[in-house]
């Protein structure tokens, strides 16, 4: 059995997925984490009594090896590692929602202080692609930034949605890192340098990554889903009713191989096979798990898994001994898994049981011995999609129906799908009045991925208390939304995409066949949709010459067709022109705001600052006045402060408000940003986010709209 070789208590709370470990003065590791009231500590037991207070550094009054950081804002996200490179040791990194601090812990300076506009809620240190520096990448408002040790910009791209995690993984095995990014919109997305390489779609928020070896890593969902991805396959997944608080890939059974490591909310940890997510060792605290690390934190050459809960209490682990190996966990464990197998041993047993009953009953002999669930050798499940309209009583969905072709009845069905139903899985089970060989199951999916619905069914005879499971994978199309019948009033789509490709008009056609729902295939590129989840038409249009144009008031509908297209196709490369007039003229309007915005900002700044020059004044002003005995004076002077502080306030709620404001509108020009280049594939996708960004930092608003039409900078 595993136990702990050193248990620390902190006094200080530790926020979740905020731990890092750091050598500062290049020897000695150090536990460094946020803490409450915009706090960093730094947990250092090596060097005693030699940490002279100074600048942003404090001498925690709790515990001696304890110094206090000061940012003076909510902590969002912290890491440690070597940025410079001339630096004695580790840089601090510590990010916030308006700024990106860079600290030399050893030598208790800043390095350098950004302002970053989107926000930093993940951050990961290292080398990404051809960038020869190291760079400090953080995640944001849909926008990625890198920093390199002088405080300069060397990166920047959009993603998505809000980053919520960020790893640095050999994913296509080329010997340079990319980019890993978790963000809110489900999707897992890799960044060779500014470029998207693929994207893996989830059915939740990816709050964390990891890196396990070679292009396989670990990742974290919201839903408390934890799993494991070799570069897009993923090996296995499991979910709890927990959340995942933090994932670290440890070789904690020393068989050379690292494990996923993983801290619950409930305080469990566990310890998982990289290959099968078998549990090898877990271990619990008394509260939710902050965040799990791995450092020599004794100095005796070995490597620790270290473990930290809210709490402030800190546990290593060193790798199993070869006496120990394979028998990490205690005994009540093992006794749990013998219980669980002999549960699945008497399942097991009682299935057999039910089918040398049924092999006994000969067909259509007696109807005591039809209740075994004898069923026609000819029985099988047969499954139809169609694409249904919205009706008075119901919304617009896919109807699957299932069936059987004979006198069967279906007694239940269970349908797996990730994304599509709460929890993942639906059960239908009709009363007994209401069996038949036929059920229709409604399927709306939220947004446009394939999804493989698993079907279980029972079948039997109509007085069967056994039944038969039948099991079949149908996979619903990525476009399934959208109908072929078309309203002849309905309003002509204003905007549209065209680009050219060099492939023959039938690829096209087979593309149309395999990504909607077509009830007959069809022969022809030319084809009109009706959207059911947003109304509106999809109009694909292709010349003989190659052109193809798509017409839609669905950006983000343009956007995945012809991701989806390049992808069928193979394209590699693709430029396209655009214009959708309606979204152009909110995002113009959105631009105005920010200006708007921005103004505020600064008029609401320069008040703040005067206020505060008052209120220096008048204290002075209240405190001579005290002195020299003079209370009717004081009494004014200190009326006064109160109405000042309270305007104070009142202002700060102000801007507080027009700063969440702002937010909300850069997150949509970065939005933009990214649906502008979803329009084009490879490199003039690249090309069209890097001369967006350049056109917003100049305030060219003009140059952005032409640039999101034409697809590059126009001279």
């Amino acid at each position: 059995m595993l136990v702990p070789i050193f248990t620390l208590k902190l006094n200080h709370k530790i926020n979740p997925r905020m731990v890092a470990i750091g050598k500062y003065d290049g020897i000695h590791p150090c536990l460094t984490a946020a803490t409450q009231a915009g706090k960093v500590f730094i947990h250092n037991p090596h060097t005693r009594g030699q940490r002279p207070a100074a600048q942003r550094l404090s001498q925690s009054t709790q515990d001696s090896d304890i110094s206090l950081l000061n940012i003076n804002q909510a902590v969002s996200c912290l890491t440690a590692g070597t940025l410079g490179p001339n630096t004695t040791g580790h840089t601090l990194l510590v990010g916030s929602q308006t700024n990106l601090l860079a600290y030399d812990v050893h030598d208790n300076t800043d390095i350098f202080y950004k302002e970053v506009t989107d926000g930093a809620n993940a951050i990961v240190l290292g080398k990404l692609g051809d960038i020869q520096s190291p760079l400090a990448i953080i995640g944001g408002n849909c926008a990625l930034q890198g920093f390199d040790f002088e405080g300069n910009d060397q990166f920047w791209t959009v993603t998505g949605d809000n980053v919520r995690s960020l790893v640095l993984c050999d994913f296509t095995a080329d010997g340079k890192n990319e980019l890993l990014v978790g963000s809110e919109d489900f999707d897992i997305r890799v960044f060779r340098e500014d470029e998207l390489v693929t994207e893996m779609a989830e059915n939740e928020t990816v709050t964390s990554l990891c890196h396990m070896h070679g292009s396989r890593f670990g990742y974290a969902l919201a839903n408390g889903t934890v799993g494991v991805y070799d570069r897009t396959a993923r090996y296995w997944r499991i979910k709890s009713k927990n959340h995942a608080m933090s994932i670290h890939a440890f070789d904690l059974n020393a068989d050379g191989v690292v494990e996923l490591i993983t801290g619950w909310s409930n305080g469990k940890i566990d310890a998982r096979s990289d290959r099968t997510g078998e549990v090898i060792f877990k271990d619990n605290f008394s509260s939710s798990v902050a965040g799990v690390v791995e450092g020599d934190y004794r100095m005796d050459g070995q490597i620790q898994l270290i473990c930290t809960s809210v709490e402030g209490e800190v546990r290593g682990y060193l790798p199993a001994s070869k006496e120990m190996k394979g028998n990490l966990m205690d005994a009540s464990v093992e006794q749990d898994l013998i219980r669980e197998l002999s549960q699945r041993k008497q399942n097991l047993m009682l299935e057999l049981r039910n089918y040398e009953e049924n092999a006994k009953a000969l067909p259509g002999v007696s109807e005591g011995e039809s209740k075994m669930g004898v069923i026609p050798a000819n029985t099988q499940l047969q499954t139809a999609l169609s694409v249904r309209r919205a009706t008075e009583s119901q919304r617009a969905h896919i109807e699957l129906n299932i069936s059987t072709p004979n006198e069967t009845i279906i007694r239940a069905v269970l349908i797996f799908a990730e994304g599509i139903f709460e929890g993942e899985s639906h059960v239908v089970h009709p009363s007994a009045q209401n069996l038949s060989g036929c059920v229709r199951v409604p399927i709306i999916p939220p947004k446009d991925i394939p999804v493989d619905l698993h079907i279980k069914a029972f079948v039997g005879g109509k007085t069967s208390t056994q039944f038969h499971v039948f099991e079949i994978t149908r996979q619903l199309p990525r476009f399934s939304m959208y109908d072929l019948n078309v309203d002849p009033s309905a309003i002509q789509p204003t905007g549209k995409v065209t680009f050219s490709i060099n492939d023959r008009p039938q690829r096209v056609v087979m593309w149309l066949n395999q990504n909607f729902l077509l009830a007959e295939g069809i022969d022809s590129p030319d084809i009109i949709f009706t959207a059911l989840r947003g109304g509106g038409l999809l109009k694909i249009n292709m010349q003989p010459s190659g052109e193809i144009t798509l017409r839609t008031d669905d950006i983000d509908l343009a956007g995945d067709l012809v991701q989806s297209l390049a992808s069928f196709l193979a394209i590699e490369d693709l430029q396209a022109e655009a214009d959708f007039p309606v979204y152009f003229k909110e995002l113009r309007a959105t631009l105005i705001e920010v200006d708007e915005f921005h103004s505020v900002h600064q008029k609401l700044t320069a008040a703040m600052a005067d206020h505060s020059n008052y209120i220096r004044n008048m204290l002075v002003q209240a405190e001579d006045a005290r002195l020299m005995g003079d209370w009717r004076n004081m009494k004014k002077r200190y009326i006064e402060l109160y109405d000042l502080n309270r305007d104070l306030i009142n202002e700060y709620k102000i801007r507080s408000n027009n700063h969440n404001a702002l937010l909300a509108r850069l997150k949509s020009v970065n939005q933009a940003i990214q649906r502008a280049g979803r329009l084009r594939v490879g490199k003039p996708k690249t090309q069209v986010i890097a001369a967006c960004r350049d056109a917003i930092k100049n305030n060219n608003i003009n140059a952005l709209f032409k640039i999101m039409k034409a697809g590059t900078a126009s001279s």
